[in-house]
């Protein structure tokens, strides 16, 4: 039928241009296919055409006219030789050449491009027909049927080629009578268009009579659509008959294939029965069990969901009972469980559908009651007086809260705290004041303000209120820091079993990778199917119409909530022992409802992360810190109150030394206790100190200024305990010495003040300055936080002392200021010793203070070099004012000398005399190298003046009377020098007196 259908469509469309002869493409294949014409060969445009008459009075053949020379319309997108671009005479024609080859691939491939042989390939083997033997043997039986083909299709074959054509040229004619509207795909009547094509009412009179010419147009148009109808009728039965053997082979074939079908029927038959008898006596049996073992399932999963619904129901007044304890985490845990449960298991359940937004107003509830209560723990622990021996108040409570408001995300709680804390410190220092104004007679309460009742205390009174503060802080900050120690255990408890939970989960899923894996080799190894009741329930539920993925995750949950549901059961008969219990027990019991991992993942999703954890960590530690930082500037409001009036500036230096001491002690004990330096109160501390520093130089350098106005430079008896002072000194204690009681020391006072073995001859004053730089050092060792105020000070009196002495001695200011009636070569000995003594102390000094500085504050030294510096100038300014002194009596007693007799003359024994007086002055006072030193000096001076003198009188070294007088005088002046005690080696060189002659 479709190749008849096939081949009608052919014939009619053969008269567009296609041949009518069909010819089939092989011999015995069975298929014919049309043969297209050569030069009508892919057309992809249809030729436009107007609408032929239906009825024309003679075929017009003007399609096979249009077909006969190219066309603009229909061949415009095909190429003809009308589209050739190049003369082929001008491409053979190379102008290169000298004459013309017959060859033209040389215009492209060079002069030198000739016809060669080619010779054969060394790679190509010879074919020859032995070759191809083994294929014609295998296809010799196939050629025979082929062959045996063909002669059966002969008497159809036969028919020769000049009749064939003549006959399908006949049918092309006959079917070109008919219009090729019929033969266009969209031929539809229903279109007015078409319909008017077809039949021409324009040949009919429209006035509505029918007269001849009416019906003889009608008949004569019946009769052409007649005819057509005939034409292709005869067309489609010629076709037909060239295709019978096709038609009954299609016919023989349908029969043999319902005969097949038949067969297959009864087989189908057969098999639904065999089936039939199976499921009734071995399938039904077993999916019965299967079902009644699905409905126990079910009646045990809506008994253990009628439990949980129950334990939920009991949600509220269990947390309530929770709530009365003070359980806040129970409670918390309780309503998260409860949500839970809510979420995953009760989902959809009418009667709790408020139950969610009433346990979220209960978890905001109970948000504020823990923040409120541990606002009142903390004010409770923080104001309990200190007498009490627990250093934590209700451990358990505080621990309780902590992780309650750490499980909230309250991560702010340590704010409370520190306002609690603050409130505290100032009610300490309140309490302590209140206290000790309590025991004091002299001050009203009452009258008199809280600042000023600090004020009116004695220095004593105050700094035993300054003590009794500072042990209330540090009780305070170890009670701080035993309730901070708490809190941070708790967050890094929290912080540890977070870390732990996320490990054990992380190789929980790693075990249960493996496990699986496990599992599935084993059973890949076992190869039998065991039918295990998992998978008996999964081939019912897949039976029952779920997707095996469904139906896998059915018998998933149901294995896995096999074991939850048993501990449930167990819970709920252990819950009904006891009353006091049921919270914990609830809880447990909506726990275990849940699937496995369910409580792990409430806490992991509630709890805040470790990065958060860490954080509320340092949190703790930095309000630790805070704590001291708060004790220390409650402690400096009570210090500057204290020195408003300027009364810490008017302490003695014990005084000042003991409130140091105290100071430093509270500071490094709150530094032990809390980890961190504050420095508010040391920085106060340092504040007074330097105003102590200024007040106790100025005190001293008057006093200073005192004593060297009233010292008439005269050798001063040095008291046993000065030497004590200066030999403690040269055995490395730098400290002033306890004071003796009266009447204990009986020693004489001495002359001298030994130091290393010498003998200084001081004043008064140096005795007393002595023990004041003692008092510097003194300082330095009790308060080193004023050790660069007080190097300065000192470098400031030591300058002092030196500037005004030089000032009374050197300049004869004490001719006025003490009325001295002049500067004996005695007092300028004295000076210049004690000068030397002081020098000898300012290494040691500095020594002293090198060890209290710090090595960046090493710069600040270089005043004591500055200072030996000025003081050895003032002691060779003092022996140059002794030389000059000598000088003066050289120089007149010397510009009378005579050289005549008597011998030894009164001018020589003058200067002799003069001499011993100085040598008595200062022997005793100077030490002998510094006499010799002196004395040579004085000698030089002595022989220039004689010289000039001896030069003026014309007195050579020439052995004559004069030269002999004057060696008397010499001799004479040289053993009365050389007599004095210390200078019987000195080497006077007299001979340097004699002018040489020229």
């Amino acid at each position: 039928m479709i190749s008849l259908v096939c081949e009608g469509s052919a014939v009619m469309s053969s008269s567009q241009g296609s041949s009518p002869i069909a010819q089939c493409s092989g011999p015995g294949d069975g298929l014919f296919r049309k043969r297209r014409d050569p030069a009508m060969a892919p057309r992809h445009y249809r030729t436009p055409r107007s609408l032929p008459d239906v009825c024309p009075k003679e075929p017009t053949g003007e399609g096979r006219a249009l077909c006969e020379g190219p066309s603009v319309v229909a061949d415009q997108h095909r190429w003809t030789v009308y589209n050739s671009k190049v003369n082929l005479p001008a491409a053979l024609n190379d102008p290169r050449l000298a004459k013309r080859e017959s060859d033209f691939f040389t215009k492209t491939w060079g002069l030198d491009f000739t016809e060669t042989e080619v010779m054969p390939s060394f790679y190509l083997p010879n074919i020859s027909r032995e070759h191809f033997s083994s294929y014609l043997q295998e296809t010799a039986q196939r050629e025979k049927i082929h062959e045996r083909c063909k002669n059966i299709c002969q008497s159809r074959d036969d028919l020769s080629v000049p009749t064939i054509t003549n006959n399908h040229d006949k049918a092309r004619a006959e079917l070109e009578q008919v219009p090729k509207i019929f033969m266009k795909p969209e031929f539809v009547l229903n279109d007015p268009v078409t319909f008017n094509a077809v039949l021409p009412w324009s040949h009919f009179s429209v006035a509505g009579g029918k007269n001849s010419r009416d019906v003889a147009s009608s008949r004569l148009l019946q009769e052409k659509l007649s005819h057509y109808l005939d034409v292709v009728e005869v067309s489609i039965a010629r076709q037909i008959s060239l295709r019978s053997e096709a038609f009954f082979h299609a016919m023989s074939s349908q029969h043999e294939l319902q005969d097949r079908l038949r067969e297959t029927a009864d087989a189908v038959a057969k098999l639904r029965a065999r089936t039939a008898a199976i499921d009734r006596i071995m399938c039904r049996g077993p999916l019965q069990s299967l079902r009644d073992a699905l409905t126990r399932n079910n009646c045990i999963k809506l008994h253990n969901k009628l439990k949980l619904m129950a334990a939920v129901h009991q949600t509220q007044p269990t947390v309530q009972l929770l709530l009365s304890t003070s359980e806040f985490v129970g409670a918390l845990e309780l309503i998260a469980t409860t949500k839970e449960v809510l979420q995953q298991e009760l989902q959809g359940i009418h009667s709790f559908r408020h139950l969610g937004s009433q346990l979220c107003e209960m978890e905001r509830l109970i948000d504020k009651m823990m923040v409120a209560d541990f606002s009142t723990y903390a004010q409770s622990d923080l104001s309990r007086p200190f007498e009490e021996d627990s250093q934590v108040l209700e451990k358990d409570r505080l621990q309780s809260l902590v992780f309650g408001l750490l499980r909230q995300r309250k991560l702010d709680f340590l704010d409370i705290y520190s306002e609690e804390m603050v409130r505290a410190a100032k009610n300490i220092v309140r309490q302590c004041v209140v206290k000790s104004v309590s025991q004091i007679s002299e001050i009203d309460a009452d009258a008199v303000r809280f600042h000023e009742q600090m004020r009116l205390m004695t220095f004593p009174q105050w700094f035993d209120l300054l003590l009794d503060i500072f042990e209330h802080f540090i009780l305070f900050l170890k009670r701080i820091k035993a309730t901070l120690s708490v809190i941070r255990n708790v967050v890094l408890e929290v912080l540890d079993s977070s870390q732990r939970s996320r490990l054990a989960d992380v190789s929980s899923a790693t075990n249960h990778s493996d496990g699986r894996t496990n599992e599935d080799e084993e059973e890949e190894e076992s190869g039998g199917p065991a039918f295990h009741s998992g998978e008996a329930e999964l081939a019912y539920l897949t039976h029952e119409g779920l997707f095996i993925s469904d139906a896998l995750n059915e018998a998933e949950q149901r294995s896995t909530r096999a074991q939850t549901c048993t501990d449930a059961c167990g819970s709920d008969s252990a819950s009904a022992t006891t009353e006091s219990s049921s919270s914990r027990e609830h809880n447990s019991n909506t726990t275990s409802s849940l699937p496995i991992g369910g409580a792990a993942a409430i806490s992991e999703d509630v709890m805040p992360s470790d990065l958060e954890l860490g954080r509320v960590a340092n949190n703790v530690q930095e309000l630790l810190y805070t704590a001291s930082d708060v004790s220390h500037d409650r402690c400096v409001k009570v210090l500057m109150t204290r020195a408003k009036d300027g009364s810490l500036e008017r302490l003695s230096s014990s005084e000042f030394v003991c409130l140091s001491q105290a100071v430093e002690s509270f500071v490094s004990d709150t530094e032990e206790l809390c980890g961190r330096r504050s420095m508010s109160l040391r920085g106060a501390l340092q504040s007074q100190a330097y105003r102590f520093v200024q007040r106790f130089h100025e005190e001293r350098k008057t006093k200073l200024s005192l004593l060297l106005d009233n010292e008439r430079w005269k050798q001063a008896e040095v008291p046993a305990e000065f030497q004590d002072l200066v030999d403690s000194i040269a055995d490395g204690r730098i400290t002033l010495p306890e004071r003796k009681p009266a009447g204990s020391e009986d020693r004489k006072p001495s002359e001298f003040l030994c130091v290393d073995g010498q003998k200084y001859a001081v004043v008064g004053t140096v005795l007393l300055l002595i023990r004041m730089f003692l008092e510097y050092c003194q300082c330095v060792n009790d308060i080193p936080s004023i050790t660069t105020d007080i190097l300065t000070r000192l470098a400031d009196l030591l300058k002092h002392f030196n500037s005004r002495s030089c000032q009374l001695v050197l300049g004869a200011g004490a001719l006025q200021v003490v009325g001295l009636k002049t500067i004996t070569t005695r007092n300028l000995a004295l000076a210049s010793r004690c000068l030397q003594l002081l020098v000898h102390y300012i290494p040691v000094i500095r020594a002293h203070f090198e060890t209290r500085l710090q090595p960046r504050q090493y710069s600040i030294l270089r005043h004591f070099g500055h200072i030996t510096k000025d003081y050895n100038d003032h002691i060779a300014e003092i022996s140059a004012k002794l030389v000059a002194i000598m000088d003066s009596m050289f120089e007149k007693a010397l510009s009378k000398y005579e050289v005549k007799a008597p011998m030894p003359s009164a001018c020589l024994r003058n200067v002799c005399k003069q001499m011993a007086k100085m040598h008595e002055a200062i022997n005793e006072l100077l030490p002998e190298e510094q006499t010799q030193m002196l004395f040579l000096r004085i000698n030089a001076s002595f022989k220039l003046y004689l010289k000039r003198q001896l030069a003026r009188l014309g007195v050579f070294n020439d052995g004559g009377p004069q030269n002999g007088l004057v060696m008397v005088d010499v001799a004479f002046y040289s053993e009365n020098v050389q007599a004095l005690r210390s200078l019987e080696r000195l080497d006077l060189n007299m001979p340097e007196i004699w002018e040489q002659k020229r």
